[in-house]
């Protein structure tokens, strides 16, 4: 972006190198500034915006042409807290009418929700390339169920869970029981049913999968990257 132009000429600058004239130009830059949230701003100099208004400018410029494939590296980096959320609220509309985003973010929430695949890099190499949830399952035990157990047994009581296909590790604290399994729907069922057969009566169940940032860290390891 030209920090000297407005934000709308900036806008015919860019919409002029996709081969946009006349009134189709002036319409797409219309929606654009709508869809960025800067029609109020259309005639400021865009030296005069924050860094989270030439975010927005930037994915406006982006849309000029009406692209089905948009390639975005980081558009959310160091932008406030509001243009961040326009910005994804426009990127999730965007992917429900149909357009493919491929995203490149260091922010594993942002990939957690808004990407159908994941591809992990590291140094260079790629190490994970698949739909979220098969990702997930390529770190062990990253699904764990948590059972408020009522009438606890004899010490170790629980060990015979492990015997259970897809238990990974059990373990006690307090009256909580952690049951830790690759797969949460198939493997559920299974732990409460062998604490039924056991006589162990529970209450309060919650379960708890990996997100994707423990799944990246896991896969990558935790050493600090400088490059």
């Amino acid at each position: 972006m030209h920090d000297e132009l407005s934000a709308a000429e900036n806008l015919s600058l860019f919409g002029a190198l996709y081969g946009l004239r006349g009134a189709a130009l002036r319409r797409a830059i219309d929606s654009a500034l709508e869809i960025a949230g800067l029609t109020d701003r259309a005639r400021d100099k865009v030296g005069t915006f924050s860094g989270g208004m030439k975010r927005r400018l930037n994915l406006a410029s982006a849309l000029l042409h009406g692209p089905q494939i948009l390639l975005l590296d980081e558009p959310t980096v160091g932008v406030d807290p509001q243009s961040r959320n326009a910005i994804f609220g426009n990127l999730e509309e965007f992917r429900r009418q149909g357009k493919t985003l491929v995203y490149t973010t260091h922010y594993m929430e942002e990939a957690e929700r808004l990407c159908d695949r994941i591809i992990i890099i590291d140094h260079g190499r790629v190490i994970a390339n698949d739909r979220l949830e098969a990702v997930r399952r390529l770190v062990p035990a990253v699904n764990v169920l948590e059972i408020d157990i009522e009438n606890p047994g004899v010490d170790g009581w629980y060990q015979g869970l492990r015997s259970l296909t897809d238990v990974d590790s059990v373990e006690l604290n307090g009256s909580v029981l952690r049951v830790a399994m690759g797969d949460l729907t198939d493997t559920s069922p299974r732990v409460l049913e062998w604490l039924c057969e056991q006589g162990i009566r529970f209450g309060h169940i919650a379960s708890q999968r990996a997100d994707l940032e423990t799944v990246f860290l896991t896969l990558t390891g935790r050493s600090v990257r400088n490059a």
